[in-house]
C-alpha cells in the first residue's frame, strides 16, 4: 500500500514531467486506437458479409492441366526452338473439355456440403417468316446477310462454325434458355425482371412447349399471351418447333447488347426462357432429325443438330461449405483436370479490396507508432530515473528492497500511461469511424484511378458496364409494374459496352470500428508501453548502489 501511496505522491510532485509523458503517450494512444479500429472494421466488414453472402461455385476445365499433358505446353523437345504440337489431340481433347454431362453434374451435387444444384441450358435458334427478332438493321442489311450465309454455306453472322462433339453450334437469331429450377433465374430472383400483368412462369421442371418472352420482342412482333411462335434450326431451315407464349417479362437490361461466343451481337430481348426439361427435348428431337451437311468451300462434313450449352451452379449456405466442396467433389471423381471457382468469393475479394490495403497500412502505421513511442517512453524514463537517483539511494538505504523501488517507478509509469490510454480509447473511438471512411473513400479512388488507367490503356471508355443501364435498378421492382417502351427498339446501344466488367463494387464506407475488441486490445497498449517504459528504470534501479549514491550526493 505504502508503495502506490508513494507513487500517487511522487506523480503529483513532479507535474510537469509526468504530463509531458502523459501527451506521448495519449498521442500514442489516439494513433493506435484509430490503427486497431480500421482494422477491426476490416475483419467486422468480411465476417459481416460473409454471413450475408449466398455463395455459388462452378466447375471448369482446366485447359493448363490440359496443355501440360499434352507435352509441356506445346513447346518443341528434343532441340530446336520450334513447337511440337499434335493438332488431332489438342482437337480431341478440346472436344472433351467442352463440359461435363449434367449426370456428372449431378453426381457431384450429391456432395454434403451443397445446399442446392441448378443448371441451364442454351441454345440458338432462327424465326420464321411471322416471328422475327428484334433488330435495328435495315431489311436489306438482313437479306445480304442471309444470301452471304447461303453462298458461305454457313449461318449468318456465324464465322466458319464451330466444331463440338460431332455438331456445330450455329449462331442463330434467339438465344433460348432452358431452366432446371426457379433458383436458376436469378433475374427474377433479385428483381431485374418480372412477369408482367395476365402472364405467368411457365412451371419448374416442365416438359411442355411453353415459353416466355420479353416485352419488347412481343411488342415487335404484335403478340401476346397464348400467341404461338416458331422457331427453326439455324442449319437446317426445314426443322421446326412451336413455342406457347406463357407470359411476358420486363427486364432492366432488354436494351443492353452484348456480344456472342460467335462473334454476333446478341440483344438481350431476343432471349426465350423455357424449361431446361422441354428444351432438353427439342435438342434431343433434333439430334433424331439430324443430317450431314456439307460445307461447299472447305469441304468439312458436319451435322444439323442443334447443339446446347450446359452451364451448372452449385450454392452453398456458408464460405466454410464452398471450401468443403472441392474435397468431397474430388472424392466423389471430379478429375485433377477439372478446377472450382466462385464469382461470388472472387467479387467479394475484390470488394474488400482497399479494406484490406488499409487495413495493412494501419497495421505498419501501428508498428511505427508503438515503435516510436516506446523509445521515447524509455529515453523520458531513463532521465527520470538519473534525476531521482537520490530518492532512490534513500529509499534502499531505508530498508527497502530494490525491486519494491522499481515496482513504485512502475506504478508510476502505469498509472499515468493507462489515464491517457482511457482518454486516447474516447478519442480514438469518437474519431475512428470518419478517419476510417476518409482512408477508406481515399484508397477507392485510387484504385478507381488505376483501374480507369488500365481501361485507357486498352482503350476503353472509363465506367463501362459498372451497374445498370437504366441507373439504379436492382432494387426489387413490384410484380406488374408497367414499364416504359425503349423509343428505340433494340438500338442504340454499344455493342461492346458490357464485354468487359465494369467497377468493382468497392466496400467504401464502415458503420463501426469500434467495439470490445478494440477497448482490450488498447488495454494491452497500456501495459505494453508501461513494460517497455520501465524497463529502463528497472534495470538501473537494480544497478544502482545506494551507498555510493548517498557518499556522491553533492
Amino acid at each position: 500500500m505504502y508503495i502506490i501511496k508513494n507513487a500517487f505522491r511522487c506523480i503529483s510532485r513532479s507535474k510537469g514531467r509526468n504530463i509531458l509523458i502523459g501527451i506521448i503517450a495519449l498521442v500514442i494512444a489516439v494513433s493506435a486506437c484509430i490503427g486497431l479500429s480500421i482494422r477491426q472494421a476490416a475483419e467486422s466488414a468480411k465476417t459481416s458479409a460473409l454471413e450475408g453472402m449466398s455463395v455459388t461455385a462452378t466447375i471448369s476445365y482446366d485447359r493448363g492441366s490440359m496443355m501440360q499433358q499434352m507435352g509441356g505446353g506445346g513447346r518443341g523437345q528434343g532441340g530446336g526452338g520450334g513447337f511440337s504440337f499434335d493438332r488431332n489431340q489438342f482437337a480431341d481433347m478440346m472436344g472433351k473439355s467442352s463440359s461435363l454431362t449434367l449426370d456428372e453434374y449431378k453426381k457431384y451435387a450429391e456432395a454434403e456440403s451443397v445446399q442446392d444444384f441448378y443448371y441451364t441450358l442454351t441454345a440458338y435458334f432462327n424465326g420464321s417468316d411471322d416471328f422475327q427478332p428484334v433488330s435495328d438493321e435495315t431489311e436489306e442489311e438482313t437479306e445480304e446477310d442471309s444470301s452471304e450465309s447461303l453462298e458461305s454455306g454457313r449461318p449468318s453472322g456465324f464465322p466458319g462454325g464451330m466444331m463440338m462433339g460431332g455438331g456445330m453450334f450455329s449462331s442463330g437469331d434467339f438465344t433460348v434458355v432452358g431452366y432446371s429450377s426457379d433458383s436458376s433465374m436469378l433475374d427474377f430472383i433479385n428483381g431485374t425482371a418480372y412477369i408482367l400483368e395476365g402472364g405467368t412462369m411457365f412451371e419448374e421442371g416442365t416438359t411442355e412447349y411453353v415459353c416466355v418472352i420479353s416485352e419488347e420482342l412481343a411488342l415487335y412482333n404484335g403478340l401476346d399471351i397464348d400467341d404461338a411462335i416458331v422457331i427453326t434450326n439455324p442449319s437446317l431451315e426445314s426443322e421446326t418447333y412451336t413455342l406457347t407464349i406463357s407470359g411476358i417479362y420486363s427486364s432492366s437490361e432488354t436494351n443492353d447488347f452484348s456480344m456472342s461466343m460467335f462473334g454476333k451481337s446478341q440483344d438481350p430481348a431476343n432471349k426465350i426462357y423455357v424449361s431446361a426439361n422441354a428444351l432438353q427435348l427439342i435438342l434431343d428431337a433434333s439430334e433424331d432429325a439430324s443430317t450431314t451437311i456439307t460445307d461447299e468451300d472447305t469441304g468439312r462434313e458436319s451435322q444439323s443438330k442443334i447443339t446446347g450449352t450446359l452451364s451448372a451452379t452449385y450454392s452453398f449456405a456458408d464460405t466454410d461449405d464452398y471450401y468443403k466442396f472441392e474435397d468431397e467433389a474430388r472424392a466423389l471423381g471430379l478429375g485433377e483436370a477439372y478446377t472450382i471457382s466462385s464469382s461470388d468469393i472472387s467479387s467479394f475479394e475484390n470488394s474488400l479490396a482497399p479494406l484490406k490495403t488499409l487495413s495493412t497500412m494501419a497495421g505498419w502505421f501501428l508498428i511505427v507508432i508503438l515503435v516510436i513511442g516506446g523509445i521515447i517512453l524509455v529515453v523520458l524514463n531513463i532521465f527520470n530515473v538519473r534525476e531521482r537517483k537520490y530518492e532512490v539511494g534513500v529509499l534502499t538505504a531505508m530498508g527497502m528492497k530494490k525491486w519494491k523501488v522499481a515496482l513504485q517507478f512502475m506504478c508510476e509509469i502505469l498509472v499515468v500511461t493507462m489515464i491517457a490510454v482511457m482518454i486516447g480509447a474516447v478519442v480514438g473511438a469518437v474519431s475512428s469511424v470518419p478517419v476510417t471512411n476518409a482512408l477508406l473513400a481515399g484508397q477507392v479512388e485510387s484504385q478507381n484511378s488505376q483501374q480507369s488507367q488500365v481501361d485507357q490503356s486498352f482503350g476503353r471508355p472509363g465506367n463501362m458496364g459498372g451497374g445498370f443501364p437504366f441507373g439504379d435498378m436492382g432494387g426489387g421492382m413490384p410484380s406488374n409494374m408497367p414499364s416504359d417502351k425503349p423509343e428505340d427498339i433494340g438500338g442504340g446501344k454499344n455493342p461492346f459496352e458490357n464485354m468487359f466488367g465494369g467497377a468493382a463494387d468497392y466496400i467504401t464506407e464502415v458503420d463501426s470500428a469500434m467495439n470490445l475488441t478494440v477497448v482490450f486490445q488498447m488495454l494491452g497498449v497500456g501495459l505494453l508501453l508501461t513494460l517497455v517504459a520501465s524497463a529502463a528504470s528497472v534495470t538501473f534501479i537494480m544497478r544502482y548502489d545506494p551507498l555510493k549514491i548517498l557518499a556522491n550526493r553533492d
